[in-house]
């Protein structure tokens, strides 16, 4: 019914049925991973009503139980979905529906998914480091360029009557960067591939 993925890996397929509505998938080497894909294979969908709330869990050296937590869902109309696990915090957990688990071992994660009530996963927060960002990273690297020059070419600014004469600097008014900065910006909210042309 589900499936998970890993970059680098090989999809896993083979989720280990725990209970009649619980499957977990064993993730070794989990930290060297920064994210996972939970998906419906699309063979059989939830009931009507009824989707499956995603967790990770860490292992816990002390007591070899896991330490579970919420990442967010996936649904018949929402079959897939990406979760950064890199940003968890290991040792904090809350409320999961997969009891006092034992870890496989001290180096392998687990991703679990609970098939529960439509209402249930709505009243439910997932951890907020797991959300992937939806800005597309060529867009968030742009406007950090667009950011970072205009700061840089700002922390050189001088007015008027603060100019020294250089004879061999040309000095270009901050206003002309402004406008630029202002131009691009408007560009890429329009058309993320106009510099292409």
């Amino acid at each position: 019914m589900f499936g998970c993925l890993v970059a680098g890996r090989l999809v896993q397929t083979d989720a280990v049925q725990v209970a009649p509505d619980k499957f977990v998938f064993n993730l070794p080497d989990y930290e060297n991973v920064n994210h996972v894909v939970v998906f419906m294979l699309g063979t059989m969908p939830f009931p009507a009503g009824m989707g499956g709330a995603v967790y990770f869990a860490f292992p816990d050296p002390v007591s070899g139980s896991s330490v579970w937590q919420l990442l967010g869902f996936v649904t018949n109309d929402k079959p897939s979905a990406i979760f950064k696990i890199s940003g968890l915090k290991t040792g904090e957990g809350g409320a999961h529906p997969f009891g006092m688990m034992a870890s496989a071992s001290p180096s392998v994660a687990q991703v679990g998914v609970s098939v529960e009530s439509l209402d249930q996963l709505a009243q439910q927060i997932p951890v907020t480091s797991a959300a992937v960002s939806t800005v597309d990273s060529f867009l968030q690297f742009t406007q950090k360029m667009l950011d970072s020059l205009y700061n840089f070419a700002s922390s050189f600014a001088v007015s008027q009557a603060q100019m020294n004469p250089h004879p061999t600097e040309t000095f270009i008014p901050s206003s002309c960067i402004l406008k630029w900065y202002e131009n691009f910006q408007r560009r890429m909210a329009q058309n993320p591939n106009f510099w292409k042309n």
